[in-house]
């Protein structure tokens, strides 16, 4: 990466019900697989439980700029995961925008 270009961040942090763990896992991992080999804009995409909480996951992605994350948004990939997380859910995810911070020269 050049000292000039940011990436775009996406930090998604999901409380999911009791006993759900496993059903959100899986369909996390198949919308991270599949980013990751069909969405060019994709950089990174890591599905992360906290150490000592075994109700929280964190999506940690990264793409090229804005318009990759939209571009996700639209994948075929995303609605199974959207629509079949949000019963999965104790309450609203959490959801934080970045960018990646420029060292100043």
């Amino acid at each position: 990466m050049s000292s000039t270009q940011s990436h775009f961040v996406v930090l998604a942090e999901f409380r999911i019900k009791e006993g759900q763990v496993p059903a959100f896992l899986a369909l996390a991992h198949n919308d991270a697989n599949e980013s990751l080999a069909n969405e060019e804009g994709c950089l990174a995409f890591d599905v992360l439980t906290p150490e000592g909480s075994d109700n929280v996951v964190v999506l940690h992605e990264v793409y090229r700029d804005r318009d990759a994350f939209e571009h996700h948004m639209q994948m075929p990939h995303y609605a199974p995961f959207k629509e079949g997380s949000a019963p999965l859910l104790a309450d609203e995810p959490s959801v934080r925008f970045f960018y990646t911070a420029i060292r100043p020269e």
